[in-house]
């Protein structure tokens, strides 16, 4: 009898960026060593084609995939074309500033089927402050653009909890996202990590963040108005339209395996996380002297790797089934999580999913969503 190879997930991090935003501590670079991009591109054709596997998704991040040059975009999605069928969901994320027409007809004829373009704001102070290059007409056209040319699955990224931001700004930029041909919208709340800039400005008092009130009442607009418009939440930051969730992007919440290509990227395979090395330059001499090229690995125990799942899945809109939670993990939820259950029942985080007899698990209270990190991490 046949072994049947697991499908897997595919991610591939570009690490380039043409400037870099005030607010992002993910592992990026403004290429000025020359040929770098070539370089990089090249090592991860060759690992590309190193995968003995099939597929189920292929997400392609960043840094920005759209900044690099049109060849070298077109080697990268070449390599992939082997991987492709239907059903394949295929994801590229691009900046409004760097995706112009000849871009998108590239990325439409080389099967890519997703795009997630980092619009962030429509409002063109916001943006600046934010350090984005791009400006708010630049990021209609973008989504426009890419529907005329036959997208039909386009996501876009907005942030709020901006250091002088109002509850009607915010208000107004829903309802220009939902006016757009879009599909699924992810919001994120704006945080000042301390590797980024912002954190820096935060520090020497030059701007206050807004109030945590003010931040999780924009939260709870953004819930009720995107649902209206169709758009419902299945994870914490992620809203979608009917047949267009992340199917990428779920997969981390089920705590099911993936594989990560490129600096910082992380791995989940056979119960064993790694992550990559975080220098692009280190990362291409590594692999062309066939050296490891990961920084971090550690094997997960079984009640480890139990844990975690129930710390992402409580971030879905599903919640954790205790019958699927047994099945997925071999544990008994109620056995592995007893106590912290009850610590987050009582505090209203949680609620329990009922059958007609019974509770069969529990889910996020919208109160739970807004203090989601809170529950996730009790739970690990």
């Amino acid at each position: 009898m046949a072994v049947r190879v697991m499908e897997q997930a595919l991610y591939i991090h570009i690490p380039f960026c043409k400037a870099k935003c005030l607010y992002c501590d993910f592992y990026s670079i403004v290429p000025e060593t020359r040929g770098i991009a070539a370089a990089y591109v090249k090592s991860l054709l060759k690992q590309i084609k190193a995968i003995n596997c099939p597929l189920k998704t292929i997400y392609i991040g960043g840094g920005t995939p759209t900044v690099l040059g049109f060849k070298l975009l077109e080697s990268l999605l070449e390599g992939l074309k082997g991987f492709l069928r239907p059903g394949l969901e295929f994801t590229v994320e691009a900046n409004p500033e760097s995706l112009d027409a000849q871009k998108i007809a590239l990325l439409k004829d080389k099967g890519v089927n997703r795009l997630s373009i980092g619009a962030q704001s429509f409002d063109d102070n916001k943006l600046k402050g934010l350090g984005r290059i791009h400006t708010a007409k630049q990021a209609r056209q973008a989504i426009e653009r890419s529907y005329k040319k036959g997208f039909r699955d386009i996501s876009c990224d907005l942030i709020f909890g901006f250091y002088n931001e109002s509850l009607n700004s915010w208000q107004e930029e829903l309802a220009q996202a939902v006016s757009l041909p879009i599909t699924h919208i992810s919001c994120y709340s704006l945080t000042y990590e301390k590797k980024a800039c912002l954190f820096s400005l935060l520090k020497k008092k030059k701007i206050a963040p807004l109030d945590e009130e003010i931040c999780g009442r924009m939260y709870q607009i953004a819930i009720d108005y995107l649902r209206k418009k169709g758009f419902k939440q299945y994870e914490v930051s992620s809203f979608a339209k009917q047949g267009y969730i992340s199917r990428h992007n779920y997969n981390y919440w089920q705590n099911n395996p993936y594989i990560g290509l490129g600096p910082s990227a992380a791995s989940y395979v056979d119960g064993i996380r790694s992550v990559n090395v975080s220098d692009t330059l280190e990362y291409i001499k590594r692999f062309k002297a066939d050296k490891s090229l990961i920084a971090f690995k550690e094997k997960l125990s079984a009640i480890d790797s139990a844990r975690e799942t129930a710390a992402l899945k409580i971030r879905t809109n599903e919640g954790i089934n205790y019958r699927g939670f047994k099945k997925k993990t071999g544990f008994d939820f109620l056995g592995l999580e007893r106590a912290r259950e009850a610590g987050l029942l009582s505090d209203g985080l949680i609620k329990y999913v009922k059958s007609a007899r019974e509770n069969i698990g529990i889910k996020l209270t919208r109160k739970g969503f807004l203090f989601c990190d809170r529950a996730s991490s009790a739970l690990v």
